[in-house]
């Protein structure tokens, strides 16, 4: 059975992208399988383990339960654009140095949250960052060290 693909522009990591993809297609797959951005992880398909999450406009979202069609006309991050000619992001810089990853499957996904937190709160309590992040599960238990890197990050600006 053949499907008809709608076509979209898409704006992700400050680059346009034409693709085209049937209307059921999320986010997710449309990032990691047309524009073979593949930091996005997929883990549980529901939209609650965060390590799917990009940014969407500014703000984080599950792209595993987004259609691509709606992120259409807005702006998509993922891990790979938030680094600056080439220069890792002070997030990345920070959960480098504070050994916040094990597997580092859910990293990607920790990252744009914690990206979405500090966009409003540049200098988090651990309590603010417990319950913003609670929604992005780490496998590996890391979450001290998650916790002490994007409180850090301001040292790696």
């Amino acid at each position: 059975m053949i499907m008809s693909g709608r076509s979209l522009t898409l704006s992700v990591n400050g680059k346009t992208h034409e693709i085209t993809v049937p209307d059921h297609k999320l986010l997710l797959d449309a990032l990691r399988e047309d524009l073979r951005l593949v930091a996005t992880k997929e883990t549980c398909s529901l939209g609650a383990c965060g390590a799917c999450t990009v940014l969407l406009d500014g703000e984080p979202i599950a792209s595993c339960i987004t259609l691509a069609r709606y992120a259409e006309g807005r702006e998509v991050t993922t891990l790979e654009g938030i680094e600056k000619n080439g220069d890792l992001h002070p997030l990345q810089k920070s959960f480098l140095a504070h050994n916040a990853f094990q597997c580092a499957f859910c990293t990607p996904g920790m990252i744009m949250m914690a990206c979405g937190l500090l966009k409003d709160n540049p200098k988090p309590s651990e309590a603010e960052v417990r319950e913003y992040m609670a929604g992005n599960i780490c496998r590996c238990t890391t979450y001290h060290e998650i916790i002490r890197a994007i409180q850090d990050v301001h040292n790696f600006a």
